[in-house]
């Protein structure tokens, strides 16, 4: 659970954590989509390079942005799993019984696994390259319009950073309390799924119990601060795009065009 990266702030001098917040939304947004619209090898491949220089460009060790994948080796089984065995297709590479995997259902599978580590990868970044002042400050700029529809677009902004900041959080609290479990005898790894899955219990308790208690003492600290949302609220420093964010919008625009080019050749 300690391997967990997304929340996680990663503070250092770089030209992608100088950018503006908003720009850095906007990018991984245009990011998601580009990679959800591409639908072949090349196009995963021109994702991959981009990343791996958005990763040079950010100077956040490599080791510390990948190993957060770990978490997510279960939801890339299952999902490559789906499509391998559940994809139809023609030609037949393996039959057995029940069992039927195509040169489709590889294709897709495979597809399926490299969509989700470069999502997961490429959204890790924004929490990486930006502290949780600022995350919060360009979610609450970019849903400014929606005040107009009565829309509580700074509670909104606060909700979404708090929360990711309780994902390492908690997971820190869940292995302390594995290893405190642990070392009173308890068993998390042997056994059926129905024993593991009641051997969690002594786990999720503790947790719960102690989630309620730190979002409690935020609320206190808050209060205590006079915390009334954006109500009269000002800034110490006025967020103002520049033309390298202006920049940064437009590589990110170069990019979705390569994607689109490898849907097309």
């Amino acid at each position: 659970m300690t391997r967990i990266t997304i929340g996680q702030y990663y503070p250092t001098n770089s030209p992608i954590h100088r950018l503006d917040p908003r720009a850095k939304l906007i990018g991984v947004i245009m990011y998601i989509t580009f990679v959800l619209f591409a639908n072949n090898f090349a196009g995963y491949g021109v994702g991959a390079l981009f990343l791996i220089f958005i990763v040079k460009t950010s100077k956040v060790p490599p080791k510390f942005l990948f190993r957060g994948l770990r978490m997510i080796v279960f939801i890339l089984i299952f999902a490559a799993g789906l499509n391998l065995f559940l994809a139809p297709g023609e030609t037949v590479l393996f039959q057995f019984a029940f069992i039927r995997i195509t040169l489709e259902g590889v294709i897709m599978a495979t597809h399926m696994a490299l969509r989700l580590i470069l999502l997961v990868t490429g959204s890790s970044i924004l929490t990486l390259t930006t502290s949780p002042i600022q995350l919060t400050a360009g979610i609450e700029a970019l849903l400014n319009p929606l005040k107009r529809l009565k829309i509580p677009a700074h509670d909104i902004a606060m909700m979404m950073t708090i929360t990711l900041r309780f994902i390492p959080i908690l997971s820190d609290e869940m292995e302390k309390i594995m290893k405190a479990q642990k070392a009173r005898g308890a068993d998390f790894e042997t056994g059926g799924l129905i024993k593991r899955a009641k051997s969690l219990v002594p786990i999720l308790i503790p947790l719960f119990v102690s989630a309620f208690k730190r979002a409690e003492e935020l609320a206190t600290a808050m209060e205590a601060r006079c915390y009334r949302g954006d109500i009269n609220r000002t800034k110490m420093k006025e967020m103002k795009m520049t033309r390298i964010d202006i920049m940064a919008i437009g590589v990110m625009l170069c990019f979705g065009g390569l994607i689109f080019l490898t849907r097309l050749l």
